[in-house]
């Protein structure tokens, strides 16, 4: 990683870490509580498991998130955001907040949620 001499590298390397494609999604999901991994891919939809798996793993190597495996029959493992990761929640809350604000929602996703309303309905 290339750093800006003239800027925080603490700040550098968290815009880094944070910014990375779907990272912001596996974080929302998971302030809601601990999932499984079936649970968590079937919440992030636009996911591929593989892209999960390897942002999983990133978040986990940086103390972000917490794999557990439970001991049962069949054993079970759940992600859970550790102490770091749930202090995320701030941020995550603020992006949500700004994004209200100042992001137009892509048409596709209008469209979708529409639908989706009214296949409910």
């Amino acid at each position: 990683m290339r750093f800006n001499h003239t800027m925080c590298p603490r700040f550098q390397a968290a815009v880094e870490l944070l910014g990375k494609r779907w990272t912001g999604l596996v974080l929302k999901a998971l302030l809601d509580g601990p999932l499984r991994f079936n649970e968590l891919a079937s919440r992030l939809e636009v996911v591929s498991e593989r892209m999960l798996s390897e942002r999983l793993k990133e978040l986990e190597g940086e103390g972000i998130v917490e794999r557990r495996v439970i001991p049962s029959t069949p054993v079970r493992v759940e992600y859970e955001l550790t102490e770091k990761g749930r202090a995320l929640g701030a941020v995550m809350d603020a992006i949500g907040l700004w994004a209200e604000r100042w992001i137009d929602p892509p048409r596709a996703a209008v469209a979708a949620r529409r639908a989706a309303r009214v296949a409910r309905s």
